[in-house]
């Protein structure tokens, strides 16, 4: 698994705030790491030592690229874009809830932030904190490789003053092997398709694009009731790079780009299946946990050909 960026500067961190040698740090990352059989990110492993060795970055302001999966009581300040609609849902009690997100950019990276508190929204729905701010965000929890707020988390006006020219606003996605990736990665992976699995369908609100649940005869959404929905396809493929495999989920939109055009035609569809064996594309999206399998999957937001030009001219270099 590859070390990266935000690996070493944590390791930095560590080695100064404990006054031990960078070199002694990692070798207690490492120990760390084969004590857990290495089913641990570098990252995660660092954090369990900065822990051990009494060590956290609670009161630090940290740069967004210095966010790693599974951090506390992150501070982070950034401009807020991307301002989303606040959307209302029922949770398990049947309770009317909202929710609010929107991306935070500062001159290293971005990173989608998720409100559930009602006292955050507010401010939002109010126009007391509008797109384009640059806010302070307080005591968050980096979960999914995103930054969640809740009740006790702060979301403020922030005074400080940043280069609108140097912040990121195009979403920042690596490139890595297969064999490199962990959980809440977003990434781009070159790989081939190895294997695939049979279409699933599913219903949706033709409103929202929210999950329609089955009751009798009819289908309700949770947002508008009841609805007729629109059906919607998912498959299931195994990618393969050279350095090691994962399960894929491509849904809808993406389906038809690797060759899947007709998904009612069972009979064709099989076809399509067998001719997708062996085809190399370029796929980006974000590496979550599937608690079913208990392994990391790759959910697939865009596909692209290979560009033999490009790869050539890479070659070249």
């Amino acid at each position: 698994m590859m070390k990266d960026v935000n690996y070493e500067k944590v390791i930095e961190k560590i080695a100064r705030a404990s006054g031990i040698d960078k070199e002694e740090v990692q070798k207690k990352v490492e120990a760390k790491r084969a004590k857990l059989s290495d089913l641990i990110s570098y990252e995660g492993a660092a954090q369990i030592v900065a822990a051990e060795l009494g060590i956290n970055f609670e009161n630090e302001k940290l740069k967004i690229n210095e966010l790693l999966p599974g951090m506390r009581k992150v501070n982070v300040v950034g401009k807020m874009i991307n301002l989303s609609p606040v959307r209302t849902f029922k949770n398990s009690k049947g309770e009317n809830m909202k929710v609010a997100n929107f991306v935070l950019a500062d001159d290293t990276s971005n990173v989608k932030i998720v409100l559930w508190d009602s006292n955050h929204i507010s401010l939002i729905e109010g126009g007391r904190v509008k797109e384009g701010n640059i806010i302070e965000l307080n005591n968050a929890t980096m979960r999914g490789g995103e930054l969640h707020l809740g009740s006790f988390s702060e979301l403020k006006i922030s005074s400080e003053l940043l280069d609108d020219d140097k912040i990121i606003i195009e979403r920042v996605v690596s490139e890595k092997k297969i064999s490199e990736l962990v959980v809440s990665d977003s990434v781009k992976v070159r790989a081939f398709i190895l294997q695939t699995f049979e279409p699933k369908s599913f219903n949706v609100c033709s409103e929202c694009s929210k999950k329609a649940t089955a009751e009798g005869e009819n289908f309700i959404c949770v947002t508008h009731g009841k609805i007729f929905p629109e059906k919607r396809y998912l498959i299931n493929i195994v990618l393969d790079d050279g350095t090691e495999t994962i399960r894929t989920v491509l849904f809808h939109t993406n389906l038809p780009k690797i060759g899947l055009t007709e998904l009612e035609n069972v009979e064709r569809t099989i076809f399509q299946r067998e001719d997708l064996l062996g085809k190399e594309m370029i796929f980006s999206g974000n590496v979550r946990m599937n608690k079913f399998f208990n392994e990391p999957e790759f959910i697939v937001e865009q596909v692209s050909e290979v560009n033999l030009e490009n790869l050539i001219g890479e070659l070249k270099k």
